[in-house]
Order: structure tokens, then C-alpha cells, then sequence
């Protein structure tokens, strides 16, 4: 599966980030990072939190 961003949306509070850092991380201009543009083996629960988890609805997954 493959994770959307949506800069327009995404304030970089790191929500996603405190879930997954391994797939997620907020910049030092606080801009968010995907450091995997898909969803690595194992962390599907926990990619889908961080999902459900964005305050302002910018990430999504894409099959």
C-alpha cells in the first residue's frame, strides 16, 4: 500500500511521526517526511493509526 501526503493539509504537528519514525518525520522546518513512500512489512497497524491519528486528514493510503 502506498501513503499520500497532502502538503496543503499537513501543519507538521508530528502526530504521525510520535506513531511511526521510522516512516514519518517532521523537518527542522517542520514539513513532514515520508521516509518510505509505502507501507513496510509489520507496520500496517501502526501506519494505520498514525493515519487515523492526523488532526487535519492529510495522509490516506492508496492500494
Amino acid at each position: 500500500m502506498k501513503i499520500m501526503l497532502d502538503r496543503e493539509k499537513c501543519t507538521g504537528i508530528g502526530i504521525c511521526e510520535a506513531f511511526v519514525p521510522k516512516v514519518f518525520e517532521v523537518n527542522d522546518d517542520g514539513d513532514l517526511e515520508l521516509l518510505s513512500d509505502t507501507v513496510p512489512a509489520g507496520m500496517e497497524h501502526a501506519v494505520t493509526q498514525a493515519i487515523e491519528g492526523c488532526p487535519t486528514q492529510a495522509l490516506s493510503l492508496e492500494a
